[in-house]
């Protein structure tokens, strides 16, 4: 489905190399419980995805970051642990991955946003709770890891709402040939001023109607958002029919989660919660689905069964956000 004017590869060499990660690809759809059957997307998207990529490293002495946006539920971590898998074990190149919810500010440095600045921003996910620092650090520290030396990537414990404890943090070895750096608002500008004023749902008409939050929101993409992002390489974006796609494929990562919360520790969200906590994010997610399909690298559009119906490239003249 990919263009081959993305990659290098023969059709042979594209089913010699899906033959090769089959089994460990396979595992991981087990293991994360995907409902859909991925066997031909591993030939038709993933390869030449991973073909695409790695080619882009043959000519960069540092390695790439590649960015990837999609909306709450879109699939971005199946996207990044099945591509890591056929990257690694398909092209032998070193990869590593992480999502901007491993920089989420603690809870006690959300508990004095809220209290300083707005109520809403003890809720993580919205630009402005993360620590924009900590991830930039960790992207230069990636690009520059020397073979034998180690990083530590933070990890946020979801069950308990903060960042987990050090001993819990992944390490990775150098080098690294690429970054995957996923998240919902991974790549996401800002909006106009004027845009800011028409309240998007109840959240922002009734417990933002000054609206101090999305303004603190906006103006952190304006800032530290805008260099965390100028840092992307390539830009992939998973592209959602709409918002009611969010709302339906979060509750199933939700159902999914349930199956193991008695283990995690985590607590499960009703409709009512999830239908809340989604309006946080509906405003950057519907302003993200309107601009960024004729910005981002590459865009896979997904159909209502979830499946990658349909791929867009774009060329892009330069590098950056601006």
């Amino acid at each position: 489905m990919l263009a081959t004017t993305m990659h290098n590869l023969t059709d042979d060499e594209i089913h010699g190399i899906a033959d090769k990660v089959r089994p460990s690809f396979l595992a991981g759809t087990k293991q994360m419980m995907i409902d859909n059957d991925l066997e031909q997307a591993l030939i038709d998207i993933y390869v030449p995805l991973a073909a695409s990529l790695v080619q882009q490293t043959e000519d960069h002495h540092s390695s790439r970051v590649i960015g990837i946006n999609g909306a709450q539920g879109s699939g971005k971590t199946t996207l990044c642990t099945l591509l890591k898998v056929v990257i690694e074990e398909g092209f032998a190149k070193r990869v590593a991955a992480f999502s901007i919810d491993d920089i989420y500010l603690t809870h006690a440095e959300r508990k004095t946003l809220a209290k300083e600045i707005h109520p809403l921003l003890e809720t993580r996910g919205v630009p402005g709770t993360h620590d924009v620092t900590l991830g930039l650090d960790l992207l230069a520290g990636l690009r520059e890891l020397k073979s034998g030396q180690t990083i530590s990537i933070p990890l946020f414990d979801k069950a308990i709402d903060d960042r987990s404890a050090e001993e819990n943090f992944r390490q990775v070895t150098g080098p690294i040939d690429l970054v995957l750096f996923e998240g919902w608002c991974v790549g996401v500008k800002a909006q106009r001023e004027e845009a800011l004023a028409i309240a998007v749902n109840s959240l922002e008409r009734l417990e933002d109607p000054d609206q101090i939050w999305r303004s603190y929101v906006n103006k952190q993409l304006q800032k530290g958002y805008k260099e965390l992002f100028n840092q992307i390489d390539f830009l992939v974006m998973l592209k959602i029919p709409g918002m009611t796609s969010v709302m339906e494929w979060r509750s199933k990562q939700e159902s999914k989660l349930g199956r193991t919360s008695a283990q995690s520790g985590r607590k499960i969200m009703n409709a009512a919660e999830l239908q809340r906590f989604i309006m946080h994010y509906e405003r950057l997610t519907r302003a993200t689905l309107t601009e960024m399909p004729d910005r981002a690298d590459l865009v896979f559009e997904l159909d209502e069964k979830h499946l990658i119906s349909g791929v867009k490239i774009n060329k892009r003249t330069h590098k950056g956000m601006a």
